[in-house]
């Protein structure tokens, strides 16, 4: 039993190291380039409103890739509204002819958005990767408090495990010579 406690206990800091680093590529990614970070194409927003439930949890982060111009309804997308990202479904596909345009709803809505989408203003489609919850913290870490930490506790625990390690070396040479 001690031995399963010891091994979940190390699993739980792995994992938890891993968010951390990838949650530091997120936010270093993000300022060096300017806007979201993409890999291949793909890049992972956080849902903070509760108009997509329960397609997608507040929270959340879905993967979007740009899509192709034949966007069709019932796919989700993320487009610019203002300065705002908003991701909603597509009811309705109308041709003009100014070109396509795409009236989106929220899942949880119960009437269309207002203003009609053009495909200039779309910044992704869904392509069907969530990860619930995890939205929180990737905002928390993109703000001037979150950004601060995540580059204050690794340096923290580089000093921690250096000063951990003079400090075995020190006991192990005092035993020697005791």
């Amino acid at each position: 039993m001690k031995r399963a406690l010891k091994i979940l206990s190390k699993c739980i800091s792995a994992a938890g190291l891993m968010l951390l680093c990838l949650l530091a590529v997120w936010v270093i990614s993000s300022k060096a380039s300017g806007g979201e970070p993409s890999l291949k194409g793909y890049q992972a927003k956080a849902v903070l409103s509760g108009s997509m439930e329960p397609t997608f949890m507040t929270g959340s982060i879905i993967v979007v890739k740009q899509p192709d111009r034949n966007l069709k309804k019932e796919d989700i997308i993320t487009f610019k509204s203002g300065d705002k990202l908003i991701t909603h479904r597509i009811v309705e596909v109308k041709k003009t002819k100014a070109g396509v345009l795409y009236q989106t709803k929220g899942d949880n809505n119960d009437a269309p958005d207002m203003e009609y989408v053009q495909p200039k203003n779309i910044a992704g489609k869904y392509v069907g990767f969530t990860i619930p919850y995890a939205g929180y913290a990737a905002e928390f870490a993109a703000s001037k408090e979150g950004s601060a930490l995540l580059l204050f506790i690794p340096g923290l625990l580089l000093l921690l495990s250096a000063a951990r390690t003079i400090f075995l070396a020190l006991k192990e040479y005092e035993t020697k010579n005791a």
